[in-house]
């Protein structure tokens, strides 16, 4: 196997000329790639290649690349702060709801006959306890509020553990519960309790996606969302029967965040997106906006689902 040799700013740009990436200013674009990393940009590369895979399109150029990825950190940082909403709102929710019902002291709340008792799950509710357990032990002292009640009380109340629990073991949390506190929870949101555990997994991976600073835009999941009413308001085009976009896509997060945000919040998460959008479009020449919104798996009227009526 050949070995990757390094290569230097000069040489970067040689490569990405030799492919026919137009890049009128050398000194910008080894600013770019300096502070920027040639692997993480060069990830942008696949609207702008050619079938070869191999070779840019006509007219390709660096600012173009470059515009892409910049977009792709704008519209990250968007949806990961409306996801930090949504895990606030669900730990506040769940952590509400079982302390009411079970108690505040994690030897009341963490006890497994307040989980699912299948035989099914019952493995799954001893590691979700040993995790959450765990998690005390470990940062119970490193973080000020729950030191507080460690050092004060002698035990952690879950409004205040939840705190350090990541949205994975939020999310495993939930599809373990009783069914009648999950009946509950899907209740506030007014999601059907099947659907919010399909959604729950799949808020937690792009939460860790953009927290690592992935490439978000062109994601797909394995994970495939029922159809829902925006859908079908939307008139999203279906093929053989399926919707395009809006199932494992950057729209499926959409139309999920939809229905977990309060309406001014998708409606401003709706107008940040479009300003990127529209900045990223001014730069773009040898592509239409058209082809990323594709790849993102929006419609072109995705932006009408910020008006649309929740689902009852």
């Amino acid at each position: 196997m050949r070995e990757k040799q390094f290569k230097t700013l000069n040489e970067q740009i040689e490569i990405l000329e030799h492919k026919g990436l137009i890049i009128a200013n050398k000194e910008f674009a080894k600013n770019v790639l300096l502070r920027e990393n040639y692997f993480f940009l060069n990830g942008y590369r696949h609207l702008f290649i050619n079938d070869d895979h191999k070779t840019y399109i006509n007219g390709a150029t660096f600012e173009e690349l470059y515009s892409l990825f910049l977009f792709d950190r704008t519209f990250r940082n968007i949806i990961f702060k409306n996801l930090l909403i949504i895990e606030n709102n669900l730990k506040s929710i769940i952590s509400y709801r079982l302390s009411q019902k079970y108690g505040y002291k994690e030897t009341d709340y963490l006890k497994p006959k307040n989980f699912d008792t299948s035989v099914e799950k019952s493995r799954q509710v001893n590691d979700l306890i040993k995790k959450m357990k765990k998690q005390i032990r470990t940062n119970g002292r490193q973080h000020s509020a729950t030191y507080h009640y460690l050092n004060n009380y002698g035990y952690i109340p879950l409004w205040v553990l939840v705190k350090v629990l990541s949205f994975g073991i939020v999310s495993e949390l939930y599809s373990v519960l009783r069914i009648d506190d999950r009946l509950a929870i899907a209740d506030i949101y007014q999601i059907d309790i099947n659907n919010l555990s399909i959604y729950l997994p799949i808020l937690s991976n792009y939460r860790n996606l953009c927290a690592h600073e992935d490439i978000l835009f062109e994601n797909k999941t394995q994970k495939i969302i029922p159809n829902t009413a925006y859908h079908k308001l939307l008139n999203i085009e279906e093929i053989s029967g399926e919707y395009k976009y809006g199932k494992n896509d950057l729209f499926a997060l959409v139309i999920i965040m939809k229905q977990m945000l309060t309406d001014t919040e998708i409606k401003n998460m709706v107008i940040e997106i479009e300003h990127a959008l529209n900045n990223l479009n001014y730069n773009l020449h040898s592509i239409p906006l058209s082809k990323v919104l594709d790849r993102m798996g929006f419609p072109e009227n995705w932006n009408k689902i910020a008006n649309i009526v929740k689902e009852n």
